[in-house]
Formats: structure tokens, C-alpha cells, sequence
């Protein structure tokens, strides 16, 4: 049968509150209320004289309410009394003489004084920090700024959602026959968001967002080339079923992406919102990256028979570098580009 003993208490006070913390580790079997204004205190735990239970009540000075709200933790037992009325005690206990038991809490020993000069520091921090505030220059254009970012997003977020709500629609009635005529069904509407993108290099450039301007121009550059120069110009690789993978692809990331800017633009956050815009990202934008690799490698030999784009060699080395030997190249300074996009994708809300 374990001993009945009695666990170190500290104590500490503010206005309107009591603390306690009572030194025992590893609590259970807790039973804790205020009956009569006499804190009543059991429980198992291991405290000054091992593992035991533990017991103790204290009286205190003057009215508190019945209510109690503890913590246990793996060290101790944390209390919190509330008084009646608001003021500072002299002391804790009814009785004058302390409890051998009890002793301050220094940790969170506080005096009426030390309060009422905490309380002053605040206050001055808090008007010097308007004061700060109403020093720094209001910008007159700031609501036009929102305005336009929360447009461009908005008009960008109905542009992918009709791409992504006409392929979808298209698969589910065409099946696999959707994959070869999704450039003339799409592609006008793609067109239109891709040359809208372009505001997305413009906007860092006037400080109107938080993002690099060099992650937005690879970013924009590499669509661009993808739908302009390579489905755009050969007819050939508008019947492919790549650009349906591209294109999907693009439209999935854009649909939570732009909405998720539009929202931060007036300080809005929805938080499923957010959690579909980061972690969708993670598959999506690999996939995508893929997708265009496709497209390109697919398009090497249309170019070396076309010669479209190519460039003439001066008439001692005769023939023409074919404009495959760039699309080479750009391959590979996509994916480092990518790699560096991915891991800090870039915003379009309002740098403030």
C-alpha cells in the first residue's frame, strides 16, 4: 500500500488569477477541486518521496471560484485558480503561517509593480509602433495594385478552369480519341492565357510582387515555347496526343494556383485551398515538366525535316544548322530551370 504524502507546491499570483505547480511527474489518477474556497489536491505520481500518492489542500486568503483548470505534464502539475475580484493578496493561505509544503514560484513571480511596468512597456510599445507606422508612406495606388492582381488572377483561373472542364468533358464522352483533337479544341483559349502570362515577367519588374523576375521568365518562356513554337508551328504535332497530357496537366495546376493568389491579394486564405495548391504541385509540375520534355524530343525530327527555323551556314560549310540543335539545348536549361522553379515557385500576389 503506497504512503500518503504531501508534494512541494509553488505558487505565484496576478490580478485575477492563481498558479500553482505542484512537483510531481509523471501525474494520474487526478482529483482536483475547489470545494468551501479550499483548493482540494490527490494524485499518483512520482514527487519528493518517490513514486507514492500525494495529497495536500490549502485555503485560500479570500474568495476565488469553484472553477479550476490544471495541466499535467510529464514534470509536474499545473493549476490555475480564479479569484473573485481582481486585486493582489498579501498572502495565499487564510492562515498567516505558510504551509511547510509551500513556497513562491519564482519562475513566475511577479510583484503588483512588476505588472503595472510591464503593462506601461506595452502600452509604449504599442504607440511607438503606430507612430512608426503612420511615418511610413501610404501608397495612393495601392488599391488599383489589388484590383489589377485580383483581376488578372480571377480572368487567368476562369481561363484554365474552361481548358480543364472542356478536356474533361471531352475524355469522358471521347475517351481516348479526345487525346488527338484537344490543340483545336483548346488551344485558342490556351493562347490567350499564355500571352496573358506575360504580365506575370512585367509584374516583378514594377514591384508589384514578391516573386524573382528570373523563376517567372523561365517559366513563361518555357510554355511559351512549347505552344507557340512547337504545337503552334508544326501541324504535325498538333494530333499528338502529348499536348492533351500537356495540357491537362498545365490546367490542373493552374486552377488552385491562381485562385489561391486572388485570395492572398485581399488577404483571404482558405486553408483546403492551400493545401490543394502545395501538394498537388509536388506531382503535377514534375509531370508536366515530363510532358513538355516529350513534346520536345518529339518534335527534334519534324524540325530536321522541315528546316523550319533553321539556321543558313555560310556557303563554304554549306547546308543549315537545324533549330533542333537549340530545342537540344533549351531541353536542358528546362530542366534546370524547372529544378530551380519547383523549389521555389513563384507568386502573383501583392508585394506589400
Amino acid at each position: 500500500m503506497m504512503q500518503l504524502l504531501t508534494p512541494h507546491v509553488y505558487w505565484a499570483q496576478r490580478r485575477g488569477e492563481i498558479f500553482l505547480r505542484v512537483d510531481l511527474s509523471d501525474a494520474k489518477n487526478l482529483n482536483i477541486s475547489v470545494e468551501e474556497n479550499t483548493l482540494q489536491f490527490r494524485g499518483q505520481g512520482h514527487g519528493a518521496k518517490g513514486e507514492n500518492e500525494y495529497k495536500f489542500s490549502l485555503e485560500f486568503r479570500e474568495p476565488v471560484r469553484p472553477e479550476v483548470e490544471h495541466r499535467s505534464t510529464q514534470r509536474q502539475v499545473d493549476i490555475r485558480v480564479r479569484k473573485q475580484s481582481e486585486h493582489w493578496w498579501d498572502r495565499l493561505t487564510q492562515q498567516e503561517k505558510k504551509p511547510l509544503f509551500l513556497a513562491p514560484d519564482f519562475d513566475r513571480w511577479l510583484t503588483e509593480s512588476d505588472v503595472e511596468m510591464e503593462l506601461k512597456n506595452k502600452e509604449e510599445e504599442r504607440i511607438n509602433s503606430i507612430r512608426v507606422e503612420s511615418r511610413v508612406p501610404k501608397d495612393p495606388f495601392l488599391g488599383v495594385k489589388r484590383g489589377y492582381l485580383f483581376m488578372y488572377n480571377l480572368v487567368q483561373f476562369l481561363g484554365f478552369s474552361w481548358i480543364f472542364v472542356n478536356m474533361t468533358v471531352r475524355l469522358f464522352i471521347l475517351g481516348q480519341d479526345s487525346f488527338y483533337d484537344t490543340f483545336h479544341s483548346t488551344a485558342d483559349m490556351m493562347y490567350f492565357c499564355q500571352m496573358m502570362a506575360v504580365l506575370e515577367v512585367v509584374n516583378p519588374l514594377l514591384g508589384l510582387v514578391r516573386t524573382a523576375f528570373l523563376p517567372a521568365l523561365l517559366q513563361v518562356t518555357g510554355r511559351n515555347v512549347i505552344l507557340f513554337v512547337i504545337f503552334g508551328c508544326l501541324d504535325e504535332m498538333q494530333n499528338k496526343a502529348v499536348v492533351f497530357f500537356v495540357f491537362y496537366l498545365w490546367s490542373c495546376v493552374e486552377i488552385f494556383r491562381y485562385p489561391f493568389y486572388m485570395l492572398g491579394v485581399v488577404g483571404t486564405e482558405w486553408k483546403l485551398l492551400t493545401w490543394l495548391r502545395y501538394s498537388l504541385w509536388i506531382p503535377l509540375y514534375p509531370l508536366g515538366t515530363i510532358a513538355e520534355a516529350v513534346a520536345v524530343v518529339q518534335s527534334l525530327s519534324l524540325f530536321d525535316e522541315t528546316l523550319m527555323f533553321a539556321l543558313p551556314l555560310p556557303s563554304l560549310l554549306g547546308g543549315s544548322l537545324s533549330f533542333s540543335y537549340s530545342l537540344r539545348l533549351y531541353l536542358i536549361l528546362m530542366f534546370l530551370g524547372k529544378k530551380k522553379h519547383f523549389i521555389q515557385p513563384f507568386s502573383t500576389s501583392l508585394n506589400t
